[in-house]
């Protein structure tokens, strides 16, 4: 899946997957993020997106942020902050997708030479910096 040495963000999605359902992502990745030359990371937007489903108390979804937070740096991913430069490259995107999560991951990856791992098709469409991994 991932070249040694090539920094992949795992869009929000995908970090629920690997920190409480490991067995549906898909094998190839699960692979790759077993491989410490694979650099992955996650966006603090993740842990924003979490944070606001767990306190809209929608069902079915109470994960912490915090937890998912810790378990994240335990597993060896780097933790990417929001910065002002994504947040203004998010007006240059088009309006592919709408939600805001998603498109300041794109914005990130843009931003800091990352490939975006998503478990969503539409967002492919961004561009190479974006890669579907299905599962």
């Amino acid at each position: 899946m991932a070249e040694p040495g090539n920094a992949h963000l795992l869009d929000t999605q995908l970090l629920l997957w690997l920190a409480i359902t490991p067995s549906r992502l898909p094998a190839e990745l699960s692979a790759s993020l077993s491989d410490r030359r694979n650099p992955y990371a996650f966006s603090v937007a993740s842990l924003w997106e979490v944070a606001i489903k767990t306190s809209l108390g929608k069902p079915g979804f109470q994960v912490d942020a915090t937890q998912l937070r810790s378990g994240l740096l335990q597993q060896g991913l780097q933790e990417i902050s929001i910065e002002a430069d994504h947040c203004l490259a998010v007006q240059h995107l088009p309006w592919i997708h709408r939600d805001p999560f998603d498109r300041l991951l794109v914005a990130q990856a843009r931003q800091c030479g990352l490939t975006l791992l998503t478990a969503d098709r539409t967002l492919e469409s961004y561009g190479p910096e974006v890669r579907w991994v299905g599962s």
